[in-house]
């Protein structure tokens, strides 16, 4: 509400890196985090659930599963100009509706019902008929252009951009009136054995994990298990957790002679004693923060130029 995310950036009470912009990919995954941060949830204050903007197709069959899943007393449910793909969302449009994992209520196929009929039928099938008990608030704006997709689809990759850089700005000291490049300061050394690796989003082989964990953004997680290391190599899990993330960071490069990670993050050290798990996904660094620091000569890091676009 107070304007877009990246100037009012806080630190949540609980927290999942999912690793992508979109859960088109892993839709289950989706809903079993929503399941986890959901779980810690005490009711001690109103929640309000912001859900996505995917809300044509399957979007709109996993809306019906949140719904479901949540149990909210109110929906909020927005309608635009000249847009009628998707229907009010009430009470009974949820309950008879299937999901995309979730499955919906059927009506009993019966020509002739009368009301002893209707009451065995109810007791026979021994759960609850009755449609989900939330309050549907309409709201159909009558200003033109209102919530166009194409607009919010172009400004979609800035923002995360704005995101990733408004939390890279706490690295920065406030009482410095530069901005310091990130290649001047002075990135945390992490040992092999101590965090284990996934890469989210595709698979990659344990041989090549090194190039595709150097100069990336990462979810600095905590999962519950011990990391045991059987070599001086990487230790690599084999399936992603969905765990704790304690906040994010660059890691700036990778010292295969001394088995270290050399990771920035603002997260301070307290915080980074509980994580033992990087999480690598589908999240770049804005392409500004290579091509945009100072003091260097020659080539850029982890740059190039010289690309084959046939590939």
């Amino acid at each position: 509400l107070p304007g877009p995310p990246f100037t009012h950036q806080q630190t949540p009470r609980k927290m999942v890196y999912y690793g992508q912009t979109s859960c088109e990919q892993d839709t289950e995954r989706y809903l079993d985090v929503v399941k986890y941060v959901f779980s810690y949830y005490k009711k001690e204050v109103p929640l309000v659930i912001n859900t996505m903007g995917w809300v044509k197709g399957e979007g709109l069959l996993l809306l019906i599963d949140i719904i479901r899943l949540l149990v909210p007393s109110h929906i909020v449910q927005m309608d635009m100009n000249d847009w009628k793909t998707m229907p009010p969302l009430n009470p009974e449009y949820v309950h008879l509706s299937a999901g995309l994992h979730t499955k919906g209520k059927q009506q009993p196929k019966c020509k002739q019902l009368d009301m002893s009929a209707v009451e065995s039928w109810k007791c026979s099938e021994g759960e609850d008929v009755s449609a989900p008990q939330y309050k549907l608030l309409y709201v159909h704006p009558e200003f033109p252009r209102a919530g166009m997709a194409g607009e919010v689809r172009v400004h979609s990759s800035v923002l995360h951009d704005m995101s990733i850089l408004g939390y890279l700005g706490h690295l920065q000291y406030p009482d410095i009136g530069a901005v310091l490049p990130l290649h001047s300061l002075v990135p945390y050394q992490v040992p092999f054995s101590a965090v284990a690796l996934r890469v989210i989003h595709t698979d990659v082989a344990p041989t090549n994990i090194m190039y595709a964990v150097n100069a990336s953004w990462v979810g600095l997680c905590c999962i519950p298990d011990e990391i045991r290391s059987q070599t001086d190599g990487p230790v690599l899990l084999t399936q992603t957790p969905i765990c704790d993330c304690l906040g994010f960071g660059i890691v700036r490069g990778v010292d295969m002679e001394k088995k270290l990670y050399h990771i920035l993050t603002p997260v301070p050290p307290e915080k980074l004693r509980l994580v033992n798990c990087l999480l690598l996904g589908n999240i770049a660094i804005p392409i500004c923060v290579l091509v945009g620091q100072q003091g260097i000569e020659g080539e850029i890091p982890y740059i190039t130029s010289d690309y084959n676009y046939t590939i």
